[in-house]
């Protein structure tokens, strides 16, 4: 099969790879659409420590099941499926105690393990989840960036009623702009600096859009995220938040940065301060919304590439250009 490998830090090459074979309980998936994100691009630039090099990318993706495993009995050869990508160990602390996204040895694929940029992935059929024969594959790839924005909101004490701040118009940041009016949010203001983007906003249910911030005034808000992990965002976002009020970091930040708040205002305010790290307990439900729900999904897939173009991809995704890009390994 052709795959795309990263070898080291800066090398990347679409090389033939052997065909992958099940174990007693896995799959076989032919990949149809994978999504680069941001964390591809850490891994790529040898800034994601967890990496284990060499290493095929890819954590987003959907598929063709074409093979299974002589234990499998829930998963036919023929059906579309999505996977959860992360593997915790189940054995260190946090995992113990029920924090599996913040594991101490995992083998997540495309970080530590074979990711989907490849014409062929393996994956334990338990992780895989069934789409409808005709599900846009493109969507399918979705999954697993929507289920973050979802542990995101199960932190974040909401209450009908809340009024939104958020920052950051990109694919993660527009997921949280159309979730938000499913958790409760009476309105949602973007910040955006980007026209395109806030466009897109606007059209998944943003109510106002700003291209900064000082746009907005003294306004304060009941719920405030931010989605962009930009210092400048970041400060301004944290003195936005109401009285009670909660702030959600969801944007990654470069590791060692550092902003500053008030912890007399903390105190005072009585605020709720959150972090939220990739997915807990929260795949299953982001692939029923999924499927299920009308969140403006597809129009987020803004480019895809063919996988031996998998480094033109890259580019486009590092020039801030359009949305979610995606590589498509076999075309459906």
């Amino acid at each position: 099969m052709q795959a795309v490998v990263i070898d080291k830090p800066g090398d990347i090459a679409v090389r033939q790879m052997p065909d992958p074979a099940p174990g007693p309980e896995d799959v076989v998936v032919a990949v149809h659409a994978c999504g680069i994100c941001g964390t591809d691009v850490h891994i790529v630039d040898g800034e994601y420590a967890p990496t284990r090099y060499p290493v095929i990318p890819g954590h987003e993706f959907a598929g063709e099941v074409v093979a299974v495993g002589s234990d499998v009995r829930n998963i036919r050869v023929g059906a579309n499926v999505t996977a959860d990508p992360n593997n915790p160990c189940g054995r260190c602390r946090p995992c113990r105690e029920g924090h599996g996204n913040l594991c101490q040895a995992p083998t997540g694929m495309g970080v530590q393990a074979p990711g989907a940029c490849a014409e062929y992935v393996v994956v334990p059929a338990w992780k895989a989840l069934v789409l409808p024969d005709d599900f846009d594959m493109s969507v399918g790839a979705l999954v697993e960036p929507l289920s973050c924005a979802v542990h995101g909101y199960d932190l974040l004490p909401t209450k009908l009623g809340d009024r939104y701040l958020i920052y950051g118009a990109g694919t993660m940041g527009l997921m949280l702009v159309s979730l938000a009016c499913r958790v409760g949010a009476i309105s949602v203001t973007v910040v955006e600096p980007n026209v395109k983007r806030r466009e897109f906003a606007l059209s998944m249910a943003a109510a106002r859009v700003f291209g900064d911030a000082e746009e907005i005034g003294d306004e304060r808000f009941d719920v405030v995220i931010d989605a962009t992990g930009a210092l400048g965002a970041i400060g301004d976002a944290l003195s936005r938040v109401k009285r009670g009020g909660s702030y959600l970091q969801f944007g990654v930040a470069p590791a060692g940065s550092v902003a500053s708040f008030s912890p007399y205002g903390l105190y005072a305010d009585e605020l709720t301060f959150v972090g939220s790290m990739a997915v807990l307990h929260s795949f299953d439900r982001a692939c029923d919304i999924a499927m299920n729900v009308e969140l403006g999904l597809p129009k987020l897939v803004t480019d895809t590439f063919p996988l031996a173009s998998y480094v033109e991809a890259l580019q486009l995704l590092r020039s801030g250009q359009g949305l979610k890009v995606q590589v498509t390994p076999n075309t459906k």
